[in-house]
């Protein structure tokens, strides 16, 4: 793998759809580090709340250096050999960090930190979803980095 991926998430896999997403890890092998944090529930909280909280668990994870890409409907979509080519501009300014909000999506201060934000598509994925998706995803992308076929 030419360059540091990482996922970093708010909230764990359910057992329904872990082994998806294991599957995928396992075909990118080892080439991607996934970090959660804790989930903050909604009870007797405004949504803002949950989303400042949450944020302020994401912050001190993204780290210095690399590119920080908010997954969020309003960003910017790729197809899959235009994703493969940000990949490879991203592994140039030192690897990349996507970061995928709750279900309630990210705060403010993520969208601020973020130097790109991408959607995976129009419709609204469930978060849990969109981390499977991302990881199919970058699969795919890596696969047309290295010139591989990346469809049957």
């Amino acid at each position: 793998m030419p360059a540091r991926i990482d996922i970093l998430a708010v909230g764990s896999l359910s057992s329904h759809i872990r082994p998806a997403f294991d599957h995928y890890l396992r075909l990118l092998a080892g080439g991607v580090s996934v970090r959660e944090v804790r989930e903050v529930a909604l009870r007797g909280r405004s949504e803002a709340e949950v989303l400042r909280e949450e944020a302020r668990r994401l912050m001190p994870a993204l780290g210095a250096g690399g590119v920080v890409v908010a997954l969020d409907i309003g960003g910017r979509e790729y197809d899959s050999p235009a994703l493969a080519a940000k990949l490879q501009e991203w592994f140039a300014r030192g690897g990349v960090t996507f970061v995928i909000g709750g279900s309630l999506g990210l705060g403010d201060e993520i969208a601020q930190r973020a130097d790109e934000s991408l959607s995976l598509s129009k419709l609204t994925l469930p978060h849990q979803l969109a981390r499977v998706v991302l990881a199919e995803q970058l699969f795919r992308a890596l696969k047309i980095v290295r010139g591989e076929k990346y469809h049957h």
